[in-house]
């Protein structure tokens, strides 16, 4: 799919209307996802150990969503607590890890690095025996050539956050599960039109 149409099937999952029942679930899934940071001193390590699970329920929720066209159950968001916690926290531990060690030698190859790894969750959606290895693995080898196209498509969101900015910064919050919904769109299209082998292994 082009850009264009990713993110038409991105509003339209979302109902099309941002004060709709569907886009106001989806906002709370990914307000939910964002409280542990929030949290005064601990918010870091709340973070840590928190967000492989909620990253893996968010990831759930709009790829289900996206699926079956209907609207959220807040419930999955708490897939990844009570599916494979272990696995799905080390995969959000992890993955930081390796991002912030690529982010050490300078900026780029952290991005680089992050936008590989941005299929990972999805990954372990549809494959809950891959372990944190297998789903940065499979992640890399999705989006290898595919990058760039996502770097693009999360700045053609720079005109929603600037226009939700001016209603006291409240707006950007119902542009966030747009562009959430428009990586499970990215996903679905990625999947379709690329082969995946799966990889036992992940380097760092």
């Amino acid at each position: 799919m082009t850009r264009q149409e990713i993110k038409a099937r991105a509003k339209a999952q979302l109902g099309n209307n941002i004060f709709g029942s569907a886009w106001l679930l989806a906002l709370v899934v990914c307000l939910i996802q964002s409280l542990p940071g929030a949290v005064p001193s601990i918010g870091t390590i709340l973070v840590l150990v928190l967000g492989g699970p909620l990253a893996y329920g968010v990831a759930y929720c709009f790829l289900k969503q996206s699926r079956d066209g209907q609207p959220m159950n807040i419930g999955d968001m708490f897939k990844g607590f009570t599916d494979d916690f272990l696995g799905t926290f080390l995969l959000g531990l992890l993955s930081s890890l390796f991002i912030a060690l690529w982010s050490l030698l300078l900026v780029i190859p952290g991005i680089v690095k992050s936008y590989a790894y941005a299929m990972a969750y999805y990954i372990k959606v549809d494959h809950p025996e891959y372990d944190w290895k297998q789903c940065l693995s499979t992640s890399q080898q999705m989006m290898n050539g595919h990058k760039m196209d996502l770097f693009v498509q999360d700045l053609s969101f720079i005109g929603w956050f600037l226009v939700g900015s001016l209603c006291l910064g409240v707006g950007v919050l119902w542009v966030v599960p747009y562009r959430t919904a428009s990586y499970a769109q990215f996903y679905e299209s990625l999947k379709a039109a690329t082969p995946v082998v799966e990889q036992p292994a992940v380097e760092a």
